[in-house]
């Protein structure tokens, strides 16, 4: 793990709420600000680019010292969700104390606040996060590579701070430098399978975008101008398959910038401070009392 990368997981572990005993961690979401599709391997996984981001908006677990594993899981989203093997939190758990031998368990719990199957990496949040999470509470590292083996999105949230994503999402790079902003993240509570939008896709392989600049960006109307040359490659795919991540665009398109995160259904809009974010939000709720919305910071990145 690099230095950046130990930066990284520390923040995230700052921002761990307080719990009483045992130990708290929080998993905040992976927003994708673009995603281009650049091929596909032999073994059917595709190739992208992209910038992931990590707002001050998540899930939340907890974990005390027991004899053996298990999970219980509450919050607004749920119902559902396995709270056994097929859990991805559990898996984590699993592998981590078979690979550094830990004999112990621990007994924990998910707070689930973001939608589920939505384009915002929640399921590999809440993976990451019950590594660091566990990995502190046992006193273990993280082996190399457990993270990538548990799902491509894992190894980008496993130290959540802003970077560029290539190959299967595996190969991470420092992002460009990044100044402070609002996103706003609106769901339509439709689910939409990746593995269907995959198959709806008509272009697999598209263009590169252009690249940032040298030293990054001062200002919010830079990040902008910049990302509006970029593109989400699985975006009309998604609307396809789900039309109401076309009506959230559509509501979003006032922002300075719009487009959907990572497979769908959650979409993003960036706003240049707290204020624009807030009222953004507050107008859709009334318009469309139906939806998720939620509007977070996007802390400065130093790149």
């Amino acid at each position: 793990m690099t230095a950046a990368d130990t930066a990284g997981l520390a923040a995230a572990q700052a921002q761990a709420p307080a719990a009483g005993a045992g130990a708290a961690e929080f998993a905040p979401a992976k927003v994708n600000l673009y995603l281009h599709l650049r091929g596909r391997r032999a073994d059917g996984y595709h190739l992208l680019e992209s910038l992931a981001v990590f707002p001050r908006l998540g899930d939340r677990l907890w974990a005390e010292p027991a004899q053996r594993l298990s999970l219980a899981i509450d919050g607004p989203f749920a119902a559902g969700l396995p709270a056994d093997g097929g859990n991805l939190v559990l898996r984590a758990a699993a592998r981590l104390a078979e690979a550094t031998g830990v004999r112990s368990g621990a007994a924990l719990r998910l707070e689930k606040s973001l939608p589920v199957a939505s384009g915002i990496g929640g399921g590999s949040a809440d993976a990451a996060g019950a590594l660091r999470l566990l990995a502190r509470l046992w006193g273990v590292q993280v082996p190399e590579g457990l993270a990538l083996g548990l799902g491509a999105d894992v190894p980008v949230c496993l130290a959540p701070r802003a970077r560029v994503m290539s190959g299967i999402g595996e190969r991470l790079a420092p992002a460009p430098r990044m100044p402070e902003a609002w996103i706003l993240l609106v769901n339509p509570l439709v689910s939409v399978a990746t593995g269907a939008v995959f198959a709806a896709l008509e272009r697999r392989e598209g263009p590169p975008g252009p690249p940032p600049p040298p030293a990054g960006f001062a200002d919010f109307a830079g990040l902008v101008d910049w990302l509006a040359a970029q593109r989400n490659d699985l975006a009309p795919a998604a609307i396809r398959c789900c039309p109401a991540i076309g009506e959230v665009l559509e509501a979003l398109a006032p922002a300075p910038l719009a487009r959907m995160s990572g497979s769908g259904a959650t979409c993003f809009a960036l706003h240049a401070d707290r204020a624009a974010a807030l009222a953004a939000a507050a107008r859709l709720r009334a318009a469309r009392p139906g939806w998720w919305v939620a509007a977070a910071p996007l802390p400065a990145d130093p790149g």
